[in-house]
C-alpha cells in the first residue's frame, strides 16, 4: 500500500507515538484532579507538551496554548469567543468548511462576512484584503495552506495589514503545523489554530489554539476544571479557561513523542523533504495532456500537496482505479472546501488530491506518478477513438 492522503491524516507516524499513547496508559490518570503520582504524570506530561509546542510555534510562553480535540474545535472556540453580531470579519474562497461554517453560522447571528476572491491559480491577493477592511472589522480568518490547492498565505504580510487597522488575525494552520515553519511573533499571528493528526504526527482527538498574550477568549465551553469548584464562572486564566473537562491525555502523550521526534529532525528538514517529494510527483505527471493542476505549483514555498484531474473523469473514479489497481491511497471529492471548488468549476467532478509526508519513498512517488500517466494514457486513447 502507498499512503498518499497525509493531508487528511498522518497514517505513517514515528513509530514512538503508539509506544507513548500504550505507555501512558499504566502511567496517567487525571490532570489537577488530586496529588498522587498518577495526577501529578499526566500535569506533567500536558505541560511539558506545551512547552514543546510553544518552542515549536514561538508562542510567548507555554500557558498561552489551549488542548482541543481538533483544529475544528480550535476554530470554532477562536470564531465564537471573539466574534459578535455586529463584527465584521473577513475570510477568502479557500478556507475549509472549519472556518465556513462556523463563520456562516455567525452570519446568521447579525455578523457581517466579506468572502475575499482568489485569482486563477488560487492565490489571496493582500491588496484586495487591505480595501475589504471596514471601521468595525474584528478580524481576518485565513488559512495558512490551502488544503485543495498547497497554497501558502504570506501571514506576515497579512498581519501587518490586519494589526495596522486594529483588526486581529486568525490563522487555520490544519495544513502547516509541523510540516512547514511557524513563528507566530514573527509573523503577527494572534491566534493559531491547529490539529495533532496530520503534519504534526500525532494521534487523532488531538489539537489545539494557541493566544496571543493579554488576548481573551470567551470559553466555547464551560465545566470541570479541577480548580475554583465553588465559583460559578469558568476560570478565566489561560490555559484552563480554554479547557473545560478531562482532555485526552493518552492521546496527548502520543503527540508529545510526535513533537520530540518533529522538533529533534527540525520543521525545515522535514518541508524540504516532503517538497522534494511533491516536485517528483510533479515531474513525472507535469507533462500529460489530459491533466489539470489547481494550484502554483511553481510558488518557493508550498504545502506538500498536489491536486488534479484527468479530463472529464470523475475524480471518485480516477481514486477508485488507484486503490483497486494500484492500492495508492489519496482523497477524491469536494475536500471540505466547497468555494474553492466553486472558484475552479470543479463542483460535480470533483479533483483528487496527493499529499505527501516524510516517510514516503521517492519509489512510492515514481509509483504513483506511473500509476497516473497509465489512467491517463487510457483515458486519452478512449477519448480518441
Amino acid at each position: 500500500m502507498i499512503y498518499l492522503d497525509s493531508a487528511a491524516t498522518s497514517f505513517l507516524k514515528p513509530p514512538q507515538v503508539a509506544e507513548a499513547v500504550c505507555r501512558s496508559f499504566q502511567d496517567i490518570g487525571n490532570a489537577g484532579r488530586g496529588a498522587h503520582a498518577p495526577t501529578l504524570n499526566a500535569s506533567r506530561l500536558l505541560y511539558s507538551t506545551r512547552e514543546k509546542l510553544a518552542q515549536l510555534f514561538h508562542a510567548e510562553q507555554p500557558s498561552c496554548i489551549a488542548f482541543a480535540s481538533n483544529v475544528t474545535q480550535a476554530l470554532n472556540t477562536a470564531i465564537n469567543g471573539l466574534i459578535a453580531p455586529g463584527d465584521h470579519v473577513i475570510t477568502t474562497v479557500c478556507e475549509h468548511n472549519s472556518v465556513l461554517r462556523p463563520l456562516f453560522r455567525k452570519e446568521r447571528e447579525g455578523t457581517e462576512l466579506s468572502i475575499l476572491p482568489a485569482d486563477e491559480k488560487g492565490r489571496i491577493h493582500p491588496d484586495r484584503l487591505k480595501k475589504c477592511i471596514r471601521n468595525h472589522t474584528r478580524a481576518i480568518v485565513i488559512h495558512h495552506a490551502s488544503n485543495l490547492t498547497g497554497n501558502v498565505t504570506d501571514l506576515k504580510e497579512i498581519a501587518a495589514i490586519a494589526h495596522a487597522a486594529g483588526v486581529l488575525l486568525i490563522v487555520d494552520a490544519a495544513q502547516t503545523a509541523g510540516s512547514i515553519p511557524i513563528d507566530m511573533q514573527e509573523m503577527g499571528i494572534d491566534v493559531l489554530c491547529f490539529t495533532g493528526h496530520k503534519g504534526l504526527m500525532g494521534p487523532q482527538g488531538t489539537g489545539g489554539i494557541c493566544v496571543r498574550s493579554g488576548l481573551e477568549i470567551a470559553p466555547f465551553a464551560v465545566g470541570g476544571s479541577g480548580v475554583h469548584s465553588f465559583e460559578r464562572e469558568h476560570p478565566s486564566d489561560m490555559p484552563i479557561a480554554l479547557e473545560a473537562g478531562t482532555l485526552n491525555g493518552h492521546g496527548i502523550a502520543g503527540l508529545q513523542a510526535a513533537l520530540d521526534f518533529i522538533l529533534e529532525n527540525g520543521v525545515q528538514t522535514i518541508h524540504q523533504k516532503e517538497t522534494a517529494l511533491m516536485h517528483r510527483f510533479l515531474q513525472g505527471i507535469r507533462e500529460i495532456d489530459a491533466i489539470t493542476l489547481y494550484g502554483d505549483m511553481d510558488a518557493a514555498v508550498r504545502a506538500p500537496i498536489v491536486t488534479l484531474n484527468i479530463g472529464k473523469m470523475d475524480a471518485a473514479e480516477v481514486s477508485d482505479i488507484l486503490w483497486e489497481d494500484y492500492e495508492i491511497c489519496v482523497r477524491a471529492g469536494a475536500h471540505c472546501a466547497p468555494l474553492m471548488h466553486s472558484h475552479f468549476g470543479t463542483e460535480q467532478q470533483g479533483a483528487v488530491r496527493f499529499s505527501f509526508s516524510y516517510w514516503n519513498t521517492e519509489q512510492e512517488i515514481d509509483c504513483a506518478a506511473q500509476a497516473i500517466r497509465e489512467i491517463a494514457a487510457d483515458y486519452e486513447e478512449t477519448v480518441y477513438a
